[in-house]
């Protein structure tokens, strides 16, 4: 017991004193142009967006940004239709990843093993919730480069009007998981103003250590020569695999690939190539918003020196490191993404800072 203590507090004097103040480290054993389309949108996989676990149904939309020739298609999900002079809703605003598309990352469905849609899930707290498909990936427009992160950024910043038009709110929060991390964390430098509070799942920022990346590296002259990749079911599969089997349901990684396969078997390799060879991408001086970072305990993206680093750099007080325990890489699928879902509401709905003393 006393060499775990001597040991943690070694730790603790190593890390600066603003990074391990700030640490909770959870243990729990051109401009947008816009169409609305009129129809219903289902849940990824096929159900149809009804309530999963919510009282009363989740209203759904689809709308389309333009960036230039690249139509982005953008989905919505809240627990009533919006209805004129309400008092609008937070807007949350999900942030895919490398090899999966909005909806597949999101708004999953998958009969008889829970609930998978974050977008209900966060509906269901009150949330008004978005996400996007990336140039190149889902209903998107495929575009003529490799969806790299600054063309994440640009897809962002031709999304974001047409949320603010819908929502009537000028900022919102901002998750992103993965390489949607470095994707919203980019936006978040680019646009601060627009980005309320930050979260960052999976994240990760110089890549030094990581084995996930060492390995990815090995692929390096492919992702230069060519701007998509192959991703058949097998890598679907991996994706909930290679870090620690058993942190994801199996059901999972079938009811994704599924989904994602009708939109071919390859994806873009701007991500891919950006994080094996042009990071860090993300500069945390430059990251003014309260900010969150997530990760789970067998990720292995990025290791917690890297993603403490960032941390410790840091320029606002209100700021979270979570560890997930029983997670590996995919915190919104895991089997452990109630612990996720709790960490998250609690870090967007935290009451302001006050600045004063309150009057007597």
């Amino acid at each position: 017991m006393a060499g775990s203590f001597s040991s943690r507090r070694s730790f603790l004097k190593a890390v600066s004193p603003s990074v391990a103040g700030g640490i909770a480290a959870l243990n729990l054993t051109n401009r947008a142009l816009a169409q609305v389309v009129q129809k219903p949108v289902t849940s990824a996989a096929g159900a149809s967006a009804e309530p999963h676990g919510h009282d009363g149904t989740v209203w759904s939309q689809e709308y389309w940004a333009q960036k230039g020739d690249v139509k982005l298609c953008l989905y919505r999900k809240r627990m009533s239709a919006p209805k004129p002079g309400e008092t609008p809703l937070p807007v949350l605003v999900l942030v895919h990843g490398s090899s999966l598309s909005a909806r597949a990352s999101f708004d999953l469905t998958v009969t008889g093993h829970g609930e998978y849609s974050l977008m209900d899930k966060f509906a269901g707290y009150g949330y008004d919730v978005w996400t996007m498909d990336f140039e190149g990936y889902g209903k998107s427009s495929p575009g003529s480069g490799n969806s790299n992160v600054a063309d994440g950024v640009a897809d962002l910043k031709a999304a974001m009007p047409v949320v603010a038009r819908e929502t009537s709110q000028q900022r919102f929060h901002v998750f992103g998981e993965s390489s949607g991390g470095l994707r919203a964390g980019a936006f978040a430098m680019a646009e601060p103003e627009r980005v309320n509070r930050l979260v960052l799942a999976a994240f990760t920022y110089t890549g030094q250590g990581s084995p996930t990346l060492a390995d990815r590296a090995k692929q390096l002259d492919y992702y230069r020569a060519h701007n998509r990749r192959p991703r058949d079911r097998d890598m679907i599969r991996s994706i909930y695999t290679r870090d620690k089997p058993g942190t994801t349901d199996p059901a999972v990684a079938e009811a994704v690939a599924d989904f994602e396969l009708q939109y071919g078997d390859t994806v873009p390799t701007g991500t891919y190539l950006d994080m094996t060879a042009n990071l860090p991408v993300v500069d945390p001086l430059k990251i003014t918003m309260p900010v969150i970072l997530l990760r789970g305990e067998f990720d292995g993206i990025a290791t917690n020196a890297d993603l403490l680093d960032f941390f410790g750099k840091l320029p606002n007080g209100d700021r979270q490191f979570v560890i997930l325990p029983g997670t590996a890489h995919s915190v919104a699928t895991g089997v452990n993404r109630a612990q996720f879902w709790y960490v998250m509401h609690s870090f967007l709905s935290m009451p302001p800072r006050a600045d004063k003393f309150a009057s007597a």
